[in-house]
C-alpha cells in the first residue's frame, strides 16, 4: 500500500484541508497508516497533479485561504483497483519485541518500565478507539450499527485498532508479570 491509497481513502466522506487531513490521521487512519504531516502536504501536491485529487480554494476573511481536496473519479477509480487487488500480509516490527527476546540476557528493570509505558499509550489508544466507535455509531447498538450503519469501513478499522491495542496492553502485562515472577524468583535463590 502507498500513502497515496491511504490519503484517497480519508479522503471520502468529505472535502478536508490539509491541516484536517493531518488532524483525521492523527484519529483514525495512523491506526494503519502513519505519516507525517509534510508527508500528508507532499501526497496531497502529488495527488493533485495526477488528477487523483481535485483542490478548491476557499477564502477566508480572519485567517489565511486553505485548500480543500476531495478524491476525484479517477481517484475513485485507483481506490476500486487498489481494494480489487490481493492485500500483502502484515509483519510486526517493533523494537520492543527485540529487547524482550533479550530478556533472558540483561537487566530486566528498564524493560519493565518500557513495558509498563506500552501498556499506559495502548491503554489510551483503547480509551480513543472506544469513543470513536461509540460517536460513529451514535445511538445503534454496534451490531444494529455493522447490519444498517452508512459508513462501515472506518467502523472495522476501528475496530481492528481497538483489539490490536488490547493485544498490546495484554501482553504487555503478561510479560511485565512474567518477568516480574522471574526476577523475584532468581533472586530467592
Amino acid at each position: 500500500m502507498a500513502l497515496k491509497h491511504a490519503v484517497l481513502a480519508a479522503l471520502l466522506d468529505e472535502e478536508l484541508s490539509g491541516y484536517q487531513l493531518a488532524k483525521s490521521f492523527g484519529l483514525g487512519v495512523a491506526n494503519f497508516w502513519h505519516a507525517q504531516p509534510q508527508q500528508l502536504y507532499a501526497e496531497l501536491t502529488r495527488l493533485e497533479g495526477d488528477g487523483l485529487i481535485a483542490g478548491r480554494e476557499v477564502v477566508q476573511d480572519t485567517r489565511p485561504n486553505k485548500r480543500l481536496f476531495e478524491v476525484t473519479a479517477a481517484g475513485l477509480a485507483e481506490l476500486e483497483r487498489f481494494t480489487a487487488s490481493a492485500a500483502k500480509p502484515s509483519f510486526i516490527r517493533d523494537d520492543l519485541f527485540v529487547k524482550v527476546q533479550a530478556a533472558d540476557h540483561v537487566d530486566t528493570e528498564g524493560l519493565i518500565g518500557q513495558l509498563a509505558d506500552r501498556a499506559a499509550f495502548a491503554e489510551g489508544k483503547i480509551e480513543l478507539f472506544e469513543r470513536l466507535l461509540r460517536t460513529m455509531r451514535g445511538e445503534r447498538d454496534e451490531e444494529e450499527f455493522l447490519r444498517h450503519g452508512e459508513r462501515v469501513g472506518p467502523y472495522l478499522t476501528c475496530l481492528r485498532g481497538l483489539a490490536f491495542e488490547e493485544g498490546n496492553r495484554d501482553w504487555c502485562a503478561r510479560a511485565i508479570t512474567v518477568l516480574r515472577e522471574r526476577k523475584a524468583a532468581r533472586e530467592q535463590h
